[in-house]
């Protein structure tokens, strides 16, 4: 994996294709739709997920392949145009959000 690749990633686990979605601060176990490298689709994604500010933080730091050994990653949720940004009815400590997907992004570091 170089930094910069991209996948496609249902973001809760539990509420694969679900319209809207919740997601709480804490652990957050997502799946890949597609490949990451040398990653592939049903590959789960093991991160954090933050809901203080305007927009959801989601950083995942884990892979486990159907069929593999766990893989250390440094990877971001992201998806364009403000839409990781949470429903104004969402309360403390939770981010409803209109879609399940994004993109999981490799990167070199969390800032």
């Amino acid at each position: 994996m170089h930094v910069g690749d991209a996948a496609d990633v249902e973001l809760d686990a539990n509420q694969m294709s679900a319209r809207p979605i919740t997601l709480y601060d804490g652990p957050v176990e997502s799946v890949l739709e597609s490949s990451l490298g040398m990653l592939d689709p049903a590959t789960r994604l093991y991160g954090r997920v933050w809901t203080a500010g305007p927009q959801v933080v989601i950083r995942y730091y884990e892979a486990h392949p159907p069929d593999g050994d766990t893989v250390p990653i440094c990877a971001v949720a992201r998806l364009g145009r403000g839409q990781l940004r949470k429903k104004p009815e969402s309360q403390p400590g939770t981010a409803i959000l209109e879609f399940s997907e994004a993109s999981a992004y490799v990167v070199n570091s969390f800032r």
